[in-house]
């Protein structure tokens, strides 16, 4: 590129009030360098943004605003209509919300209404469908800031299209599976299908995904002991649910007729501690109150997604709950409750809560507001202390899945809870929340194809609680943003070849970076380090890596003919050296090998 070289002449041309707009514009965004002054001026264009002394940070924000009004600078809502227009003066209103739902975001996400109302409005106004841009800002102007993040793909899962396919591939592994038996202890449960089978995620920015019978209401059951410990907790503090709970695993079924040496039910989890927790929710109160105040509760953590009650199964589970009867019975006597607790009604209340109905869809959104510390993705709202949150994700983590709880932190790491409805409902914290529901149980009263799914998506996704983010190259890390980290990895890779960093090299080699990347131009870290003359680079990119040492570039170039065009002879002989000793056809075995020993080879 040929240098820029200003002078007088120039300056004097941006005076002229023809080019006031192009002075403006330079300086505006090009900051980076700065007109030349002639003599006797002061207080001119500064480069690279550094103050004027006095001059207030409020001043050159209302610079910028004029500018913007000027039309020199384009709007956020400017910018997101060119990146939608793709070039064209109109957008289909269909393409907009197409290319929304491709980031993750629904048209019914309550943080868009104003959005969306408006584009019904101003669609049947127009003939063709079609927004131009000045009724394209009109409709987006008051949710601009959450479609900006949206179509900059800076949400928790960038890559959200490819992120489904992932989900949409281990749904159909597991929908191929079969055994386990559909819980028959009351009818309402006996009458759902084995074929039954969804999955569905919404993480902490309010993506949504769904595969599978999503819209088929069931029963939380045992799901909803978390959600109910969440609330004792949020209303009461720690200190005072665990004066009546424990924290412990039982190591016992989750309905024995057992307490801890404090003659205290081992942890909320477990029928004991469900019960008594669900004693100190909303005391003195009705059991009609409580039952309001805790659906009022689940709506918030659903965000006003479906949350219903089945009146059929709350008198199935009351007719067929002897043992329930004699654990509350059981915990009387031993004064688990706070004085003054009618247990008769506080097991009514119990039941009432393991009858509220959910979704697939609606119970992922609550799973997603404890992954987003207590927030409601998609409404906004804090429904939970962090408190509260974070004593529920620890005790799902340790006691949620019954006598499977132990494999299951083991091999997932991830906090969850099942229900003998056949629902898992999973946490990955700070990322997104799970449901996955199928009535089919295995032997400890777990969703057979639940648990497969969660298997295998902490096979394939780092999302185990000890997975290391940083060198754990066979799984993927759906955070980060793909195209942006090979960019980043294949400058850090050939900068570190050019400046001859072997330490450098040595990092990225044990982290499974692919040491043979190429830029544009088809160039490899050894066509560099071959290039500069670095021999300890080449030598370790051939000796401990295992690179190809005959890359071709896009103009044919090896790592050879740079040395030799270069004149680094001694990287001439060390190349030379190895060719006699490669052979392409056993270079993936070697690769393979590489791998193995590496850590012995360096």
């Amino acid at each position: 590129m040929l240098p820029f070289r200003s002078s007088a002449a120039v300056w004097e041309l941006l005076q002229s009030p023809l080019r006031l707009p192009l002075r403006a514009a330079l300086r505006g965004p090009f900051s980076g360098w700065a007109a030349p002054q002639p003599a006797g001026r002061e207080g001119g264009f500064r480069g690279f943004c550094s103050p004027v002394q006095g001059h207030s940070d409020a001043g050159s924000e209302t610079s910028a605003d004029k500018r913007r009004k000027a039309g020199i600078l384009p709007s956020l809502e400017d910018l997101l209509f060119y990146t939608i227009a793709e070039g064209q003066e109109k957008i289909p209103a269909h393409k907009f919300t197409t290319a929304l739902k491709a980031t993750g975001l629904r048209t019914g996400d309550p943080r868009l209404r104003e959005c969306m109302e408006m584009l019904k409005v101003t669609v049947k106004t127009t003939s063709d469908g079609a927004l131009d841009r000045h009724l394209f800002k009109k409709c987006v102007q008051s949710n601009i800031v959450l479609l900006t993040q949206a179509f900059r793909k800076k949400f928790v899962i960038p890559d959200f299209q490819s992120f489904c396919a992932h989900i949409d591939e281990l749904y159909d592994k597991a929908k191929n599976m079969s055994g386990g038996q559909v819980a028959d202890y009351i009818p309402q449960l006996a009458r759902f299908s084995p074929d039954l089978w969804s999955v569905a995620l919404c993480t902490v920015d309010g993506q949504r995904h769904t595969v599978g019978d999503t819209k088929v209401p069931f029963c939380l059951q045992s799901c909803v002991k978390p959600l109910k410990y969440a609330i004792a907790v949020h209303d009461h503090g720690t200190e005072y649910v665990h004066r009546f709970i424990g924290k412990e695993p039982s190591g016992l079924r989750f309905n024995k007729l057992f307490l801890n040496e404090e003659d205290k039910p081992h942890n909320p989890m477990v029928n004991a501690g469900a019960i008594v927790c669900t004693s100190l929710i909303k005391q003195g109160a009705s059991n009609a109150e409580k039952f309001d105040y805790v659906m009022n509760f689940m709506n918030k953590l659903a965000g006003n997604e479906y949350v219903g009650f089945s009146n059929a199964t709350f008198q199935s589970e009351r007719e067929s709950g002897d043992r329930n009867f004699a654990i509350g019975y059981y915990l009387k006597e031993k004064k688990c409750f706070p004085e003054g607790t009618d247990m008769t009604s506080i097991l009514d209340f119990y039941f009432q809560l393991c009858s509220i109905e959910v979704t697939c869809e609606s119970a992922s959104v609550m799973a997603a507001t404890l992954a987003n510390g207590g927030f409601c993705p998609i409404t906004g709202e804090r429904v939970l202390s962090p408190e509260a949150v974070r004593n529920t994700l620890s005790l799902m983590h340790s006691c949620g899945m019954y006598d499977f709880s132990g494999q299951f932190a083991f091999h997932v790491g991830l906090p969850a809870k099942s229900g003998v409805a056949g629902g898992i409902l999973l946490v990955v914290p700070n990322v997104m929340g799970i449901m996955c529901w199928s009535p089919p149980l295995d032997k400890l009263g777990n969703s057979v194809r639940g648990i497969q799914f969660c298997t295998d998506l902490v096979s394939l996704f780092n999302f185990h609680n000890y997975d290391n983010l940083r060198h754990f190259a066979k799984k993927h890390d759906p955070r980060r943003e793909g195209g942006d980290q090979r960019v980043k990895s294949v400058i850090n890779l050939l900068f570190a070849a050019y400046t001859g960093d072997v330490s450098a090299l040595r990092r990225f080699a044990l982290s499974s970076m692919d040491m043979e990347q190429r830029d544009y131009d088809s160039r490899t870290a050894l066509h560099v380090a071959a290039a500069e003359g670095h021999a300890e680079v080449v030598r370790f990119l051939l000796e401990a890596c295992k690179v190809n040492p005959v890359p071709k570039d896009r103009w044919g170039n090896t790592p050879m003919d740079e040395a030799v065009h270069f004149g680094h002879h001694d990287v001439v002989t060390i190349l030379k050296d190895y060719h006699t000793k490669y052979s392409p056809q056993d270079s993936a075995a070697e690769k393979q090998s590489a791998e193995k020993n590496l850590d012995g080879m360096l």
